[in-house]
């Protein structure tokens, strides 16, 4: 979804939307109410946002849908500000800042955006999932393995052998 700049009025412009896009090569479902305001060449906008995101287990490898919630709350200024600045370093308070060219922005590059900053590094299925063996590959929440746990530093066998032979 595309906004013209021009059009946006002085009180602002609601928006709520119902629309599916692409992460990581899955189309996720996503709503939107976010509030378009134009101060100057400012575009500022803010909301929420939900989707239904699909992940992969980090322990135990097994596909999960999880909601997402996210604040919006970002300002736009025209790319033109930067004109003359070979390298321009980013301060904390232009964090939640980007930039617009021409008289369009696409709403649903923020959405994605937006999406892509708030995946969860390293995502569960739940917070007590045990995982797989790693020696075998048993889902350990379905089941135990017959693997055996005791672990040994291949670093310290010889002290191993030194000690059951004294």
């Amino acid at each position: 979804m595309k906004i013209y700049i021009p059009d946006i009025p002085v009180e602002g412009l609601e928006i709520e939307l119902k629309e599916h896009t692409e992460i990581n090569n899955i189309i996720v479902p996503v709503s939107a109410q976010l509030k378009v305001e134009k101060v100057g060449t400012e575009i500022m906008i803010k909301g929420s946002l939900t989707s239904d995101v699909i992940f992969q287990c980090s322990r135990c490898l097994k596909d999960f849908s999880m909601r997402i919630f996210i604040n919006v709350d970002v300002f736009y200024h025209p790319v033109e500000e930067l004109k003359g600045e070979e390298t321009h370093e980013i301060k904390i308070d232009e964090l939640d800042m980007d930039f617009y060219s021409g008289e369009e922005l696409d709403i649903m590059n923020l959405i994605n955006e937006q999406i892509m900053l708030n995946i969860p590094m390293k995502p569960l299925c739940s917070e007590t999932c045990k995982g797989i063996c790693i020696k075998c590959g048993t889902d350990l929440n379905a089941g135990i393995c017959k693997c055996e746990t005791l672990h040994i530093d291949p670093r310290l066998a010889s002290l191993k052998t030194f000690l059951e032979n004294s």
